[in-house]
């Protein structure tokens, strides 16, 4: 525990075998609970858990309680929610939990029964974590890529603070350019830019790390099992948090490779795929948060200069079309001041709906 505050860790695992055990070994004692999330690994990576699990590893102080709905009368969106929660279960992937006693282990093991991919397995762990009433619950990858002493510091504006989700930042640590790997870093920074437009969290500026601590609240406000299910799960996660009013804020951890991890993800063919989610996140954050929850002009600033920008497309055509094809007759004067028209005025919608965005969103910094 932290300030009287049950703690947890997520711990994602395909195929960890090597690395996992120094993960579960090395957390902090203030964890209180240890989830473990095996992603139908084909190697052995539940068995070292399991093997943990009848070790000293797994002693707990606390036994978990799962509280019911009062059946108060001025109470039935609370039973009903309850419900919901229930039935959110089938919209998983199938899994299975492996405890024999789930409220008292310390390490929890839950084994998904088919691949749900890194975004898939950490909802899964969200799930436990919230269902469990945890108050705050932090996220460790199964290849040790994250600093076990920095986990406190990560945790303690959640617990101390009320922040919402705390995210950590490799890239302001004075180490990152000679630690992250060029081609992370370059992918990292392409990805962080439209995370930044897309969610609307524009002071975020290390978007793709998985060293992350999120409150109760925020796992109650958001739907968990439609949280993106591979490696764009932590920029779709930003987005929701913006849509539920979620605070956040960062705090500087050190970046760790090359201490045995084998990386799975492709960047150059994980960005492309990221780039889609987001583009159409950030539409769904518009019209969720900006027109349907609050409506606020920035969702029709933004709207306009998208307008201006595809109206002004046959001028362009036109006048590439004299330049081509007539390149010595007479020059398309009212095609041209059309088109100029047009793109000064998306440009300057555009600019007042994304200072209209980053104005808005001051507020969920803390």
């Amino acid at each position: 525990m932290i300030n009287g505050k049950k703690i947890a860790v997520v711990v994602p695992a395909w195929n960890e075998e090597v690395q996992i055990g120094r993960v579960i070994e090395s957390m902090p004692s203030f964890v209180d609970r240890i989830v473990v999330v095996n992603d139908c690994s084909g190697d052995k990576t539940a068995e070292v858990v399991k093997s943990l699990i009848k070790s000293r590893h797994n002693d707990s102080g606390i036994v978990l309680d799962i509280r019911k709905a009062d059946e108060s009368i001025y109470n039935e969106a609370g039973r009903l929610l309850e419900e919901l929660y229930k039935r959110e279960e089938s919209l998983f992937p199938p899994s299975e939990i492996m405890n024999e006693n789930p409220l008292s282990d310390r390490i929890i093991l839950i084994t998904n029964l088919i691949n749900a991919g890194v975004g898939g397995s950490i909802a899964r762990g969200y799930k436990w974590c919230r269902d469990h009433e945890i108050d705050c619950t932090a996220v460790m990858a199964g290849d040790g890529q994250m600093d076990p002493g920095e986990l406190e510091s990560i945790c303690t504006p959640v617990v101390c603070d009320g922040v919402d989700y705390v995210k950590g930042n490799r890239l302001r640590h004075r180490t990152a350019n000679l630690v992250i790997p060029r081609t992370r870093f370059l992918g990292n920074s392409v990805l962080s830019l439209i995370t930044k437009i897309a969610s609307g969290y524009w002071r975020v500026s290390d978007t793709q790390t998985g060293y992350t601590a999120v409150s109760l609240n925020a796992l109650r406000s958001i739907k968990l099992h439609q949280i993106y299910r591979r490696y764009g799960m932590p920029n779709d996660m930003l987005v929701k948090l913006n849509i539920a009013y979620c605070t956040i804020r960062e705090v500087p951890v050190k970046p760790v490779y090359r201490i045995g991890e084998k990386s799975k993800m492709k960047i150059w063919k994980v960005i492309p795929s990221i780039s889609w989610l987001l583009l159409s996140s950030f539409f769904k954050r518009l019209w969720i948060k900006y027109l349907i929850k609050d409506f606020h002009p920035l969702f029709i600033l933004y709207h306009l200069s998208f307008l201006l920008l595809i109206a002004s497309i046959p001028f362009a055509v036109n006048i590439l079309n004299y330049y081509l094809v007539h390149p010595a007759g007479e020059r398309p004067i009212l095609n041209s001041i059309m088109f100029m028209f047009l793109v000064v005025s998306a440009v300057q919608s555009l600019l007042f709906a994304m200072w209209m965005d980053i104005q808005d969103n001051e507020r969920l910094y803390k």
